[in-house]
């Protein structure tokens, strides 16, 4: 088993061999796949963690995850080899970490206890939004005109039926603001875990960014146990264990990958469906009811992502992968040298 991992974890063990040629050898198309996978992946996450909340402290759920999908980042990291990230790398990893590894799952378990999942996933369904400005603040992207008035028109949608939600437009409850607080925390670590992706590859960016965030989700899970014991049946612990496998885990290996393939704000706006999904299965696995005014906004968010996606990056974007391919190949051939000769040495 341990070899059979080791070959395919070496497959896509560095950044040299396998993701930075991918940038300018794929079409768009691939990266809008790889984020199509990730966002299904992450689709059950508010549903699950309704779940597990209903039995076991939110902020065990929240850190408790984090601490699983870090052991398992390790033996991945150690299995393969890894080198360390640069001094510079770690201060990037750890914004992804803060955002994506603490901020997001705490901020939204605590506001599940308060909200139902189908609500929950209305407000967070901000998120591809406020990562499309995050990527154009931080990786220089120019979408066109275009993207942002479908995308405004999605985020639109989403605070429009999410209003309605709440009984009144412009209400927020304290829920909403822990929720707008996680998709902010998360938009960063999206953003900056995409450009990552492109230097130490896909889902090393996500390993080590559980790694560095291991020993504070630690302290933190013995805190919260030693507050409230877990206690929970089946349901909340098979909860919980996707949370922490999928949700902290493999879902991000996928997400990272079209981020990194790229345009970010392009490939950002596939998660607009992320709501629509979490609300059909919150139907389906917890039984919520799913209102007409809902299944509206749903299928309105749909069609704004669809054409949102359509939608071309601007081609004079600098940091662009699609329309900068040489750069990445640059950076390849370079660590291919110094790889090279510290073999010789």
């Amino acid at each position: 088993m341990r070899e059979l991992l080791s070959l395919f974890m070496k497959k896509q063990s560095s950044a040299i061999r396998f993701s930075l040629p991918a940038l300018s050898s794929r079409p768009e198309a691939a990266g809008l796949v790889w984020g199509a996978v990730g966002v299904l992946a992450f689709s059950f996450t508010v549903p699950m963690t309704r779940v597990a909340v209903s039995e076991l402290s939110p902020m065990f759920v929240g850190s408790g995850r984090a601490v699983v999908a870090a052991l398992l980042a390790a033996c991945a990291l150690a299995i393969t080899r890894q080198r360390l990230p640069t001094s510079r790398q770690w201060l990037r990893i750890a914004a992804v970490s803060g955002g994506v590894v603490a901020g997001f799952p705490l901020l939204t378990s605590c506001a599940l206890t308060a909200v139902p999942a189908s609500h929950a996933a209305m407000v967070t369904g901000l998120l591809p939004a406020v990562t499309a400005v995050a990527a154009v603040l931080r990786a220089g992207e120019r979408p066109r005109r275009s993207f942002w008035v479908f995308g405004g028109l999605g985020a639109a949608a989403v605070l429009l039926f999410t209003g309605l939600h709440n009984g009144g437009l412009g209400r927020l409850e304290p829920a909403d603001l822990l929720l707008l607080a996680a998709v902010v925390a998360a938009a960063i670590g999206y953003a900056e875990g995409g450009l990552l992706a492109r230097e130490l590859g896909t889902w090393q960016v996500v390993c080590w960014a559980l790694v560095l965030a291991l020993p504070v989700m630690s302290g933190l899970t013995i805190l919260f146990t030693a507050q409230r014991p877990p206690s929970a049946g089946p349901a909340a612990w098979a909860a919980f264990a996707y949370l922490a496998v999928v949700s902290m885990f493999l879902g991000f290996f996928a997400w990272y990958r079209g981020l990194a393939i790229g345009p970010m704000a392009r490939v950002s706006q596939v998660q607009l469906v992320q709501p629509v999904l979490s609300i059909l299965w919150a139907g389906l696995l917890l039984g919520e009811a799913v209102a007409m005014p809902t299944l509206a906004g749903g299928l309105a968010v749909i069609l704004c992502a669809g054409l949102a996606v359509r939608s071309r990056a601007d081609a004079s974007a600098p940091a662009d992968a699609s329309s900068a391919p040489s750069d990445p190949r640059g950076r390849v051939e370079e660590r291919v040298s110094a790889s090279r000769t510290e073999e010789d040495t």
